[in-house]
């Protein structure tokens, strides 16, 4: 196991739709760590999600679990290694049950620095940005 790691806890619904979701755009669930109340996606070896019932999320904080369908909470861009992968993995959300967010003026202003990005908001509104940029050697 790499000493860094990042973990983001979302809170969701549905365990059993979200984990066919994630599945569904590629990222596998780690049974070790999943159960009734949670499931470890892995997105890669250094990255997973923990998919948290509502119930089960409301245990790690005393707020109240936001409202990520009617408004963005955070977004979370995730670098690809190429504008073919960030259209595959978006295609595979949409196909999957996501809604993708289509704004001309930002994806104009990504364009004008190398960038390709899209924008996909999954089942629980979560928004996910997977990007690529080629970035210049040092």
């Amino acid at each position: 196991m790499s000493s860094k790691m990042i973990f983001i806890n979302l809170p969701v619904e549905d365990l059993n739709r979200s984990k066919a979701f994630y599945e569904a755009v590629g990222w596998k669930v780690n049974a070790d760590f999943t159960d009734e109340n949670a499931a470890c996606i892995v997105v890669d070896d250094n990255i997973c999600l923990m998919l948290l019932t509502k119930s089960f999320f409301t245990t790690f904080s005393q707020r109240p679990v936001a409202d990520t369908v009617a408004a963005t909470g955070a977004a979370y861009a995730l670098s690809l290694a190429s504008a073919d992968e960030v259209d595959v993995l978006t295609d595979a959300a949409v196909a999957a049950g996501a809604t993708e967010e289509l704004c001309p003026d930002k994806r104009a202003q990504e364009a004008e620095v190398g960038m390709h990005g899209r924008t996909f908001i999954d089942p629980d509104g979560h928004q996910w940005e997977p990007f690529y940029m080629a970035y210049q050697a040092a």
